[in-house]
């Protein structure tokens, strides 16, 4: 191969064809695979794939994504959500998630990793299709699917680090650096000498998604982890590529940031008058947090910084708790005002992959408390002015946990694994052992039982998920903030009013019945929605109507909520 001037090697090679396997050998050494490769079919360690992405027959010429303020997302990892597995598997679930009334189908890291088992965070070849889940036409067949349904798909990327088994990116060029360290090992070298190349090929790597597969969003893992100090900062860089793509393409194209920074600079706009980095939202994990200490009274590590209705109430309101006040688990101040962004930036969940998977078991909300609070926290999220996330097989209750598993082929590395795990969790005062990570036992407990949808009381919660997402579609309340957010004991009330109607809905968080004051504005408001009515499982039922412009006295059920609405027009519903 022969160096050009900016230190690439290239070469021409006549007479190859797509399926033909081929590696680079570095100063006379070993053979190593392409570190953007298309696709590794024998693992991290073998030769790569020509690939021709271009030839796939897409029928998806009308289809023009969907935007974050119309968005439901639906978290899910390939590997477990199907017996089988694979990108294929997944497209027969397709119309009963549609049916559901999310509208965003969200994989988990699909980057090649190192064996068949891994939550894909270990990914080495940014480019490449994990061999385990199917070939790279198959996920395109997928995607093609999921358009036909009316379904957007966003795919989780990981930019602060690579995996440590397969990794062989630093052979090639200065990849990473040791001025900056992250928690899963080196740090990506995004402005330190020769970091323009570095950061284009993340870049590249982020529009080869989009652009051969039709993924409609990208979720970037952990970007507070990401490390640049530069003037032009590499997410910057990152949002005005992927917007240039969706003016050229002429499709919706929308990029999420994990972040626990709680910086609202990271969702406001690029550009020489602004001073954000051009993310279109980012996760609010306060609001888990807020919401998860509510129902469970679990106070231990970062939990300790909630706990309270309060909490909740100013999460709601604002998008996130900590605005620059004083954190106590920090031990810091803690964040910047959220006031700048719209709330359908703020994307919310009570579960997912991380709050789940990162427990000593892997044991779901469903496992921590009872069908009653599974509704409550549904309201909570489902009905807020945020975009939420669901978790696969939230929507039923799904009881199998979602451990934490891998399949290195490194022995060291797998009991270093092992190791750090049960140190990390021992350090949160958790006595036992934890399930190894590297077993495949771990991994086939992860996987999700669909059949208990069709169970109860699991199907009754998959129709009250299916009705609270209708209703919030059908009144129009995402990105609508609160006219008022009312603290009471052990219960919040929220007031918005939409283009549509007046809705106000009480929160109630008690463990005992609790009669709650609700002050409602004048006329007549009807009920809508009443988590504890019989219809939904529940011990008794509130009024169908009630007169406003008065305290009206309710006795709620506990972990319960009702809705009621004024509405402005005629709105066409079923209740059960």
């Amino acid at each position: 191969m022969e160096r050009d001037s900016s230190g690439y090697f290239h070469a021409v090679v006549d007479g190859l064809e797509p399926g033909a396997r081929y590696s680079f050998r570095l100063d006379r050494g070993d053979t190593r695979p392409d570190p953007a490769s298309r696709f590794q079919p024998d693992g991290v360690h073998a030769a790569s794939q020509v690939i021709d992405p271009s030839t796939f027959g897409w029928t998806d010429q009308v289809w023009k994504g969907v935007a974050l303020r119309d968005t439901v997302l639906y978290e899910l990892h390939v590997g477990t959500y199907t017996r089988e597995g694979t990108f294929a598997a997944l497209i027969p679930h397709l119309d009963r998630l549609a049916d559901l009334g999310v509208t965003t189908i969200e994989l988990m890291p699909i980057s090649q990793f190192p064996g068949g088992r891994n939550w894909g965070y270990d990914g080495v070849f940014p480019f490449a299709v994990q061999n385990s889940y199917g070939n790279p036409s198959d996920l395109q067949k997928f995607v093609d699917a999921a358009h036909s349904k009316g379904l957007a798909v966003c795919l989780d990327v990981v930019y602060n680090h690579l995996g440590p088994e397969g990794n062989y990116l630093n052979e090639y060029g200065p990849y990473f650096t040791d001025f900056y360290h992250t928690p899963w090992g080196s740090a990506l070298n995004f402005d330190g000498r020769q970091s323009d190349h570095v950061r284009r090929f993340f870049i590249e790597s982020a529009l080869h998604w989009l652009e051969q597969f039709h993924f409609d969003a990208l979720r970037l893992d952990a970007v507070h982890s990401i490390y640049d100090a530069s003037a032009n900062p590499f997410l910057a860089e990152l949002s005005n590529a992927v917007r240039a793509l969706s003016k050229r393409v002429g499709r919706e194209i929308v990029l999420i940031a994990e972040s626990d920074l709680n910086d609202a600079r990271m969702a406001l706009p690029t550009g020489p008058e602004a001073e954000g980095l051009g993310m279109h939202g980012q996760w609010s994990d306060d609001f888990h947090h807020s919401l998860h200490t509510l129902v469970t009274k679990e106070t231990a590590g970062y939990y300790q910084d909630f706990g309270t209705v309060h909490h909740l109430a100013k999460t709601i309101s604002n998008g996130w708790y900590y605005d620059g006040i004083y954190a106590p688990h920090r031990e810091r101040r803690h964040g910047n005002s959220p006031l700048k962004l719209e709330p359908e930036q703020f994307v919310v969940c009570i579960q997912n992959h991380d709050q789940v998977g990162n427990r000593a078991l892997g044991d779901r909300i469903s496992n921590l408390t009872d069908v009653e609070g599974l509704k409550l926290v549904a309201g909570v999220t489902l009905l807020s002015p945020f975009t939420p996330m669901l978790f696969m097989g939230e929507e039923y209750g799904e009881t199998a946990p979602f451990q934490y598993f891998i399949s290195h082929g490194d022995a060291g590395l797998v009991e270093a694994v092992r190791n750090g795990r049960q140190a990390e969790f021992s350090h949160f005062g958790w006595k036992g052992t934890i399930p190894d990570p590297q077993a495949e036992a771990t991994f086939e407990r992860s996987r999700l039982d669909h059949s208990l949808a069709t169970k109860e009381p699991h199907r009754t919660l998959r129709l009250f998920y299916k009705t609270l997402l209708e209703y919030r579609r059908s009144r129009r309340l995402c990105n609508v903030r609160p006219t008022a957010v009312n603290e009471l004991p052990n219960a919040v009330f929220v007031l918005r009013t939409t283009e549509v109607s007046s809705v106000a809905v009480l929160f109630h968080f008690g463990d005992n019945t609790a009669t709650l004051p609700l002050n409602l504005p004048p006329g007549t408001w009807s009920k809508e929605i009443d988590s504890a009515a019989l219809g939904w499982k529940g011990p008794s039922a509130l009024p169908e109507k009630l007169r406003g412009g008065n305290a009206v006295q309710l006795t709620l059920q506990p972990r319960s909520f009702v809705v009621y609405e004024q509405s402005n027009e005629p709105i066409q519903t079923q209740k059960p």
